[in-house]
C-alpha cells in the first residue's frame, strides 16, 4: 500500500503540471485525486503546481481526514469524495478549462457535436451552480454524473473520472476539446447535434469492433 501511495502522489503531482501545460488551469485552480484503498492522494490547497512535489501531495480517508501530508488538501476534496462515494472511480481530474467553462455559463449540457461524446457516457450535464468546495457542490455534481463520466459545472469548470489517472485526465480533456468544437463552431452558423439514435449508432458500431 505504502508503494501504491507514493506511486500515487507522484502521479497527482505531474498530473497537476501538465493541466497548466496544456492551459486546462491558471494559477492554483482545478485539482486531482487518486483513490488507493480507503485513502485518496490529492492536490494541496493554494499551492502553484509547478512547485508541487510528491511529498506536498496530500493523503485523506474516505471521510476527508487528513492522513498525511504537510498542506491542507484541495477545497474541493468533498466533491473528489462525493465522487468516489457514488461511482466506480479510482481517479477524479477537475479543471477550469476556459471553454467548458464557457459552455457552463450557457447551457444546461455540452451540445453531442462529435460522436466522441460517447466515450463520457453521453452529453455531460451541467450540474446547477453552487459555491466551491461545499457539500451543495458535490451534491449536485453527484446527480449529474449519472450514467456520466463527466460533467460541467456552472461558472465554474468540469470534472471527470476514471478507472485511472490517465483515463481521467484525459476524459477531462476531451470535454475542454469537445467544448472548444462547440464554441469555434457556434459563431459559424447553425450547429448540427447529434441525435440520440445516431450517437446509439456509434455505440453499436464500437460494441461490433
Amino acid at each position: 500500500m505504502s508503494n501504491d501511495l507514493d506511486l500515487a502522489r507522484r502521479a497527482v503531482a505531474e498530473a497537476g503540471r501538465r493541466m497548466t501545460a496544456d492551459g486546462l488551469v491558471t494559477g492554483t485552480a482545478g485539482n486531482v485525486s487518486i483513490r488507493v484503498g480507503d485513502l485518496v492522494a490529492v492536490s494541496p490547497s493554494g499551492m502553484d503546481y509547478q512547485a508541487i512535489g510528491p511529498e506536498d501531495v496530500c493523503v485523506v480517508d474516505l471521510a476527508g481526514a487528513t492522513v498525511d501530508g504537510p498542506h491542507r488538501p484541495s477545497s474541493e476534496t468533498p466533491l473528489h469524495l462525493t465522487v468516489y462515494a457514488s461511482t466506480d472511480a479510482r481517479a477524479v481530474v477537475h479543471h477550469h478549462g476556459l471553454h467548458s467553462t464557457a459552455v457552463s455559463v450557457a447551457l444546461q449540457s455540452l451540445p453531442a457535436v462529435h460522436y466522441y461524446i460517447t466515450r463520457l457516457g453521453g452529453p455531460p450535464r451541467v450540474a446547477p451552480y453552487a459555491t466551491y468546495g461545499t457539500p451543495e457542490l458535490a451534491a449536485a455534481v453527484e446527480s449529474a454524473l449519472q450514467g456520466r463520466t463527466a460533467a460541467l459545472m456552472q461558472n465554474h469548470g468540469a470534472v471527470a473520472y476514471g478507472d485511472t489517472l490517465d483515463q481521467a485526465y484525459d476524459r477531462a480533456h476531451l470535454v475542454e476539446w469537445l467544448a472548444q468544437l462547440y464554441t469555434t463552431a457556434a459563431p459559424l452558423g447553425r450547429v448540427r447535434i447529434l441525435s440520440d439514435d445516431e450517437l446509439a449508432a456509434v455505440v453499436a458500431r464500437r460494441e461490433q469492433s
